[in-house]
């Protein structure tokens, strides 16, 4: 049996030379945990995790790592139901009566979840490598050539529409054939007029969708999407304030032609369950490097498409390709960063992953993930 010898974070930030915004936030850094397993017969697997507060994130990592030590590194599903379990009370659970430790604190659920899912995506790693094989092919899927979209757009203030719009002209030119553009941060007149000016800018062939980051209650969002339905928008991405709920994107979706995208930032498919099965959404961006790993991503996906609910997982091609490969009814494709500037960590820190080339990720045959780890580029950013 292949059994767990060591679980160990690796907290990794760049300092962007130039942030930038979201509708949201400001973007300062590029950021990475990579969660390293490795096994009693001499496997490494990596993980990956996207969330923070990172210190908080690699205490659990190292807390879970002690839990599933000498546990078999091939049965992911046991894996993550040992720590998944400990989210919940249980009987006899109080106080660690049963030997496990006490229901886990709610207030820390992301940073949990965001601790399962680096583990466990580790353990994929290990598993393709234990087989011999990429993780595309132990999961059923054909080498085929993955659609990707170029995200770019981030704000910076003060800066003027068209340099948005040649930003994105840039990803076309390089070879994209869909690209995506950050709204939101504006009124909807405002927005649009951004949009339209990208719009232009690509030409009417290539596919736009619009990353909103919860700017809008449903009335504001609504005004917003009748000002660019005629641009031809493909989808809007996360258009709704946090606290929203599957139905106010019932009522969202019925108001307008353009699709909805959603799910980046649930945790689990309990939470992005009636997102899919209300027909809320037509695209759903579950990320496992945010949330829960790549075992409860095959469970939405297998969710979506008893809906016909497509998936397009968040960000991390070289690992969500994978998962894409093996779900040809609704697997849609992945989300790449073009601009190296603003996410560095994906061109420098990931080595000998899947190419990206003409609007796809080309999948290979190397075990696993076929992702390595630049330990001296890692060890310069160390967080």
């Amino acid at each position: 049996m292949t059994r767990i010898a060591s679980v160990k974070p690796h907290p990794i930030s760049v300092p962007l030379n130039d942030p930038v915004w979201t509708a949201h936030e400001e973007l300062t850094s590029s950021s990475v945990i990579v969660v390293e397993v490795r096994t009693d017969d001499g496997l490494t697997g990596y993980g990956q995790i996207h969330g923070s507060p990172m210190k908080a994130i690699c205490a659990w990592v190292e807390r879970f790592g002690e839990i599933v030590r000498g546990m078999d590194a091939l049965a992911h599903v046991a894996v993550w139901d040992r720590l998944f379990s400990l989210t919940c009370p249980r009987p006899g659970g109080i106080a660690g009566a049963d030997g496990l430790p006490p229901p886990l604190p709610r207030g820390e659920r992301p940073q949990i979840m965001a601790a399962i899912g680096g583990i466990d995506i580790a353990l994929w790693d290990i598993k393709g490598k234990h087989a011999g094989l990429p993780v595309w092919r132990v999961l059923g899927g054909e080498p085929r050539p993955i659609p990707t979209y170029a995200t770019g757009g981030y704000y910076r203030p003060g800066a003027p529409d068209k340099v948005y719009a040649e930003e994105l002209a840039g990803f076309v030119q390089a070879g994209y054939r869909a690209v995506k553009l950050k709204t939101g941060a504006g009124s909807p007149a405002d927005e649009a007029r951004r949009v339209r000016t990208v719009r232009e800018a690509i030409g009417k062939d290539i596919s736009l969708m619009l990353d909103m980051n919860a700017p809008y209650d449903v009335d504001g969002c609504i005004e917003f999407a009748r000002r660019v339905e005629p641009l031809d928008i493909y989808w809007l991405e996360e258009p709704l304030h946090w606290y929203l709920q599957p139905a106010d994107f019932v009522r969202l979706a019925a108001a307008t032609s353009i699709p909805l995208a959603h799910g980046e930032r649930e945790l689990t498919r309990f939470t992005v369950r009636d997102f899919i099965a209300t027909g809320a959404i037509r695209y759903v961006q579950f990320d496992s490097t945010r949330a829960a790993g790549f075992t409860e991503g095959l469970r939405v996906a297998a969710l979506a498409e008893q809906h016909a609910v497509m998936i397009a997982p968040h960000t991390a091609p070289e690992l969500h390709a994978h998962l894409v490969a093996a779900l040809p009814r609704c697997g849609f494709g992945v989300e790449s960063h073009g601009d190296a500037a603003r996410n560095p960590l994906s061109h420098h820190l990931l080595v000998g992953g899947p190419e990206t080339r003409d609007s796809f990720v080309h999948l290979n045959d190397k075990p696993g993930f076929g992702v390595e780890i630049d330990w001296d580029y890692a060890k310069r950013y160390a967080a």
